[in-house]
């Protein structure tokens, strides 16, 4: 198990309460900052490891990044602690991302970075609870990750704690049966601690979600359910943050982000193929050129 960096824990604190202070419209530049951060060091791992996914890394980085952030309560120098609030990956093939956004948060040292799916790295190709703070549950196999997380909140609900569970859906990852269940069940037993978000990039590997198997009205479909439904700009900070901080009323939300694959580096954005390719290094510097301006 890798441990926390105290020094980035504590600059993780100071951020927090910085953001609590801020308007969300007034939060938003200090988000996209740190949320580029995060897209240019999962660039170096996924060209580092020859392996990855930077398109839905990409595509989720604003939802992880503004979470960490500036939403929910989770402590790197206590990431075990009872009273936290819980977080699922569902779409664990993201763990790029999610890495990165967790060593800007203290988790641990960013220099573990460096190892992403290293032999004998912790940081593998889907994340592991066991080896990675911050991980709540290993994800990887579609439609998983949701079903644990609406455990997660009815856990919550039976020893009466006020943390919350919050969990980031694919969108192509919803053709899987098992994630209406889940909605289901959270709809039954009114779970309004947990909040679900799903990444709608609109493409999953090797095609378009439409193509594939059909979601539109996808808004209608959770409120079919009987959940909460919001629709956001998924790269607007301001309205992510917005939305994430809106009380919910007796039922569990589910926030729609409509986002690009590929977000911020123009050749990759909305392209089936960087579901899962490594970037040559004449890509990663014009990648870097246009995640620096």
């Amino acid at each position: 198990m890798l441990s926390a960096d105290p020094a980035g824990a504590r600059r993780y604190h100071a951020l927090r309460a910085q953001l609590a202070q801020l308007a969300p419209a007034e939060a938003a530049p200090v988000l996209r900052e740190m949320a580029t951060s995060v897209r240019r060091d999962d660039l170096h791992m996924v060209y580092r490891a020859r392996l990855g996914h930077l398109g839905g890394d990409f595509s989720v980085a604003d939802i992880l990044v503004t979470l960490y952030a500036a939403v929910i309560n989770v402590d790197p120098m206590r990431p075990l602690l009872a009273e936290r609030d819980r977080l699922v990956l569902s779409k664990g093939h993201t763990a790029g991302a999610l890495y990165a956004t967790l060593a800007h948060c203290g988790f641990f040292a960013r220099h573990e970075l460096d190892t992403f799916a290293a032999p004998g790295s912790a940081l593998n190709g889907h994340p592991n609870r066991t080896k990675v703070p911050g991980v709540e549950t290993n994800t990887g196999p579609l439609g998983h990750g949701f079903p644990v997380a609406v455990g997660m909140a009815l856990s919550a609900r039976l020893q009466a704690s006020l943390r919350r569970t919050f969990v980031v859906l694919g969108d192509g990852e919803l053709q899987e049966g098992s994630n209406w269940e889940a909605a289901m069940t959270a709809s039954h037993y009114g779970l309004s601690s947990l909040l679900a978000v799903v990444d709608r990039n609109q493409l999953q590997q090797g095609a378009r979600t439409e193509e594939t198997k059909q979601l539109e009205p996808l808004a209608g479909k959770w409120a079919s359910f009987g959940w909460e439904v919001r629709e956001v700009d998924g790269h607007d900070h301001a309205q992510l943050l917005d939305t994430f901080r809106r009380p919910g009323t007796t039922r569990p939300v589910c926030v729609i982000a409509h986002t690009v694959k590929g977000k911020g580096v123009s050749f990759m954005e909305d392209r089936v193929e960087w579901h899962h390719k490594v970037p040559s290094a004449e890509q990663v510097e014009s990648a870097l050129r246009e995640l620096s301006t």
